[in-house]
Formats: C-alpha cells, structure tokens, sequence
C-alpha cells in the first residue's frame, strides 16, 4: 500500500474515498479509529492508502479532482 493522501478533514478524505470507489481503485483509509485514542480533537490525521499496482491511476485521479498528492513515491515529511 501507498499513502496518497494524509488530512484531518474528513469530507476530503471521504470525497478521495467516493473518487477511488467508482473508479474501481483499491485503497484503505488508515487511522479512522483513532480519535478513539484522541478524545475526538482531530489532530491525527486520517491516511488514504491505495495498492501499489493502482498508485499512479489513483493519483492522477485525486489530482484531476483538484486534490493536493505528492508524486508516487514521495512522502510529505
């Protein structure tokens, strides 16, 4: 898995996930479960993750959709 995408706005994040749905990608949003952890605050940020063989289509997609992702194999530090 990739991650593509790491934010603490959940309608962007569920905006990614419907993009990648109907466009048949395969990915995982990570970190979902965690403001369990955090007392509900929003500081962690969700991670959308997508397989590796869909990561280039995938990328292109959230970019088409106006959505800031590093390149394929870059990291935001």
């Amino acid at each position: 898995m990739i991650e593509l995408l790491r934010t603490n706005d959940p309608v962007l994040v569920s905006f990614a996930e419907a993009l990648l749905r109907d466009a048949g990608l395969r990915f995982d949003v990570l970190d979902v479960h965690m403001s369990i952890v955090e007392g509900s605050l929003g500081i962690l940020p969700r991670r959308l993750a997508v397989h590796e063989d869909d990561a280039s289509a995938a990328r292109t997609l959230l970019v088409d959709a106006g959505i800031d992702v590093p390149p394929v194999g870059e990291s935001r530090g």
